[in-house]
This record gives structure tokens, C-alpha cells and sequence, in this order.
């Protein structure tokens, strides 16, 4: 009987091998046979002692990484080593190990798109017979009558062109903020305190009361005016400061 065995994050003895050579920050085509397998056969022998019942895969895998340590001990002679058909004993391990890295990868894409369709709700089908009942209107023309209507067109569609760049818009050139504040401060050295709806000049866009509020509000900051207003969304009252009252007169 085969056991899939799941310790915290690892799946299999493969799970294990990749998550320790990723911690040590090895490189998977340089694997440190020594310090991996002493990390493994501690894991292993801690997974025993909390009684846990480890599947074959687990121990041939540590067989393996055992005997392919013991064969990276083994002192090599001068040929070998200059032979290039040398074949590393790690080879094998580390193709099974990309191997596995990449059937994970895919699985967890897979994954990921399955949550993502999971999300996804389809509206149902839906009788549409009742539309479609009445057949298709097809145009009656020939050829010659086709190209006249086209012609025509495209004749109309260039008029229409024409007179876009031919047709000029003048838009009102819009008060400026500062503008705005000086023409207030002018009504204010008449009159003293007035409403807010007085400085709008029977002018209510939406434009000229945005900028009649900032400037107001600029006005309070500079402390040239008093604002009063008694209730929520009542009458604002405006009083001019009296110091920039009499500056305005002398100037």
C-alpha cells in the first residue's frame, strides 16, 4: 500500500529535496550532497519520532542521496578527471529534480485557473426563438447599385470631414482665480458684508461657483473676510475685515 504523505508545505520526498536545496540557496545544478542529505535524514528522523508513518518514496530517496554522496567521496584518478565524458553522479538526481519543479509549476498554474473559473459565473442560456422568428431583410441591388449608394458614401462621409476642419469652436475664456478674488475684494469695499450668493453675479454655472467658493476660501485664509452661517446648508454671510476695507479706500 502506497501512503501520500503531507508534512506542513511538503508533498512527497521530492517537496522535501526542493525546499531544502532552495533554503540553503543552492544552485539545483550544484547540489551540496553532504549538507542536503544531513538536512534530509534529520527531517526524516524527526518525521519518525512524532510516530509518523513515512511512504517508500521517502527512504528510497534518502538510499539515493546516500549512495550518490558516497560516490562524490570517492577519490577520483587523474584520468577521470580529465576525461570530459565524466559523468557527474549527481546528473540523474538533478534531472528528476527540474523534472518535478516543472510538473509542479504546471499544477499550481492549473490551480490558480481553476480558482479563477470558480469565480466565474456563466448566465444561463436563454430562449431567444421569439426574436428571431421574422426572416432576415436582404437589399435588392445589383452591382451597379451598390456602387452608386457606396460612392455616395463616401462623398457624404467627406463633407462631413470638411466641415469639422472647417468648423471652429470659441469657447469663453474662463475668469481666473485671481481674477475673481480682486473683483470680490472691489464689492466688498462698497459693501461690507453681503451674501454669498451676491459675489456669484446671477451667473450660476457650475464653473463660476466652484471658482467664487475657492476664492472665498482664499480670501478667509488671507483673513480679509469674516464668514458666517447660522444653520446646515443656509445662507453663507460674508463681512469684510476692516482693516483691508480701509486699505482698499486709501488705495
Amino acid at each position: 500500500m502506497v501512503y501520500k504523505v503531507k508534512l506542513d508545505v511538503f508533498e512527497g520526498p521530492f517537496d522535501l529535496l526542493v525546499y531544502l536545496i532552495e533554503n540553503a540557496e543552492m544552485s539545483i545544478y550544484d547540489i551540496q550532497l553532504s549538507e542536503i542529505t544531513k538536512q534530509y535524514m534529520e527531517y526524516i528522523e524527526d518525521m519518525q519520532r512524532r510516530d509518523i508513518v513515512l511512504a517508500g518514496e521517502f527512504m528510497i530517496l534518502a538510499a539515493t542521496l546516500i549512495e550518490i554522496k558516497s560516490k562524490m567521496l570517492l577519490p577520483r584518478n587523474k584520468f577521470e578527471e580529465d576525461e570530459e565524458g565524466f559523468e557527474d553522479p549527481r546528473s540523474e538526481l538533478v534531472e528528476k529534480l527540474l523534472e518535478y519543479k516543472q510538473y509542479k509549476n504546471v499544477a499550481a498554474y492549473l490551480q490558480e485557473q481553476e480558482e479563477i473559473n470558480n469565480r466565474i459565473y456563466v448566465k444561463p442560456k436563454e430562449d431567444l426563438s421569439i426574436y428571431t422568428k421574422e426572416p432576415d431583410v436582404f437589399l435588392n441591388l445589383d452591382l451597379i447599385q451598390f456602387i452608386k449608394a457606396f460612392d455616395m458614401f463616401l462623398r457624404r462621409r467627406k463633407k462631413i470631414e470638411e466641415v469639422k476642419n472647417n468648423y471652429t469652436r470659441i469657447k469663453r475664456q474662463e475668469m481666473s482665480m485671481e481674477t475673481k478674488i480682486e473683483q470680490m475684494k472691489r464689492i466688498l469695499t462698497s459693501r461690507r458684508k453681503l451674501r454669498f450668493r451676491d459675489l456669484l453675479g446671477g451667473v450660476k454655472s457650475r464653473y463660476n461657483v466652484i471658482l467664487t467658493f475657492v476664492s472665498l476660501l482664499e480670501l478667509i485664509k488671507l483673513k480679509s473676510v469674516k464668514v458666517e452661517q447660522k444653520t446646515n446648508f443656509g445662507e453663507i454671510s460674508i463681512i469684510a475685515n476692516e482693516i483691508d476695507t480701509q486699505q482698499a479706500e486709501g488705495a
